[in-house]
Order: structure tokens, then sequence, then C-alpha cells
């Protein structure tokens, strides 16, 4: 059976924002890279499970979801490292307060059970409803919507975050912004 090209397009157009959510599962680009590669590999395999005017990328999705947990099961043991602690001692640290931030965050999504940071990140990261999220998920849309509110809940903790003025750059980044702003 032949293979559409919206099939093909949308297999294409889709690769950064799965590569993101691998990512944001795994944490090592090289494995997020290899999620990603056998996703869509599963994806062409089995092009003809799809059905045309559904959704292809919450199909994508699923699809990379349900392997990530087949490989944690296979895998068996693997170091946790849920505070960073390995992690900082392997990596070079960012000078820029920008990802400073982004690993603090990393740190923190890393703190929160894997059934929240999912949900967060289907639909606060990728972009999906709490509906789309609940089909993926193969949950109740409320029960998204709950591990959604615990999950941003419990980063605001971590992060000590009280308000909404704690969010983006801080006044020297604020002022860098304006400078180049005013440069263009």
């Amino acid at each position: 059976m032949k293979v559409s090209k919206e099939f093909s397009e949308g297999l294409l157009a889709a690769i950064p924002s799965l590569r993101a959510f691998a990512f944001s599962l795994i944490g090592r680009g090289d494995r997020a890279d290899d999620l990603v590669q056998e996703t869509l590999m599963k994806a062409w395999a089995h092009h003809s499970s799809f059905q045309p005017g559904t959704n292809l990328r919450a199909w994508l999705y699923t699809i990379l979801r349900n392997e990530f947990y087949s490989q944690m099961r296979k895998k068996g043991r693997e170091i946790e490292d849920v505070d960073g602690a390995y992690s900082r001692n392997v990596g070079v640290h960012p000078d820029q307060h920008g990802h400073l931030d982004m690993a603090d965050m990393h740190i923190a999504l890393g703190q929160l059970p894997a059934d929240q940071r999912e949900a967060l990140l289907l639909v606060a990261a990728s972009g999906f409803s709490y509906e789309e999220a609940a089909t993926i998920c193969d949950v109740a849309m409320g029960t998204i919507k709950s591990r959604v509110n615990r999950a941003r809940n419990r980063l605001a903790e971590i992060l000590k975050v009280s308000g909404e003025g704690e969010f983006g750059p801080d006044a020297t980044a604020e002022a860098a912004i304006a400078r180049a702003a005013t440069r263009k």
C-alpha cells in the first residue's frame, strides 16, 4: 500500500515536536533521537492503521509514548538522577541565565511523578488540548486536568515561584532584550 503525501508530510512536520517530547521524557538527545526514529519507523510500517482525517500528531505521540514505556520496562534497572547530581558532574554549566533557568526547570520536571510530568508536557509544552492529551494517555480528561494542575503547583513549589511577576526574564535580561530590539 502506498503512503499518501499528506501522511509523509505530516510525519516530517511532527519531528521537531516529537523530538522535544522525547527529550523531555528521556533527558538525553541521543536517546531522544533514537526514540523518535523508532516512532517514525513504526508509524511508517503501520501507516495503513492510521485513519486519514484524524489527528496524526496525537497518533504519533501515542506511538512514541508507548515505545518509551516499552523501552523502560525492558531496561530493568537504571541509575536514577532525580536531583541532577550525576548530570551536573557530566556536563558543562551554561553561563547564560536562560540556560540556567531551563536547567532548573528540567531538574524540577524530573522531580514530578511521571504521570504528572507527561500530562504537563503534553498540554503546556506540546500544545495538545486536555482532550487530546487524555486520548494519548488513555485516561479521562478530568484526570489530565488534575495531573496538569498538580504538576503546575508542584513546579511552583520546587522552583519557589510565588507569583506571576517571577516568570520571564529578570531586569538585566529585560534591558538586554530591549537594547537588542532597538538595534534592529
